[in-house]
């Protein structure tokens, strides 16, 4: 298990997922029938949340991630330290590829996530990812 990240202070986790179910009772998913809520902590301390919100254009639907670093960047920026996930009865999931890599531009590989089997840093979840460091 992955400790928390030094510069955030505690973290608490369940507050998190209260944070993410309740974004994720918001969510707008009529198509899938599969609502999804996230929570994460900035580097000041903040909590952001996100839902997915669906259209009937699949491809064009929202993750619940996407929503969370629109608020990040709607809210003033950061970096984000710890993440969490949850499905539509509330249990804790992991996030996609795609979402994974937007985590990364956002927290970087010291991100820690909520995982069902317990804390991982992003790095343990998305080694080796490409990021902004590989652009010139």
């Amino acid at each position: 298990m992955t400790p928390p990240a030094a510069d955030a202070g505690p973290v608490d986790w369940e507050a998190l997922r209260t944070a993410a179910r309740d974004a994720m009772s918001r969510a707008y998913a009529p198509y899938s029938g599969y609502p999804v809520g996230v929570a994460a902590r900035v580097d000041d301390g903040r909590t952001i949340v996100g839902c997915n919100v669906e259209n009937a254009s699949y491809g064009i639907g929202l993750c619940a991630e996407c929503g969370l670093v629109s608020q990040l960047a709607a809210t003033g920026g950061g970096r984000l330290t710890h993440f969490t996930c949850v499905d539509g009865t509330g249990s804790v999931l992991v996030p996609c590829g795609r979402c994974r890599q937007l985590l990364y531009e956002f927290g970087g590989p010291e991100l820690v996530l909520e995982t069902p089997d317990g804390l991982r840093t992003l790095d343990e979840m998305l080694p080796q990812a490409f990021g902004p460091q590989h652009l010139g």
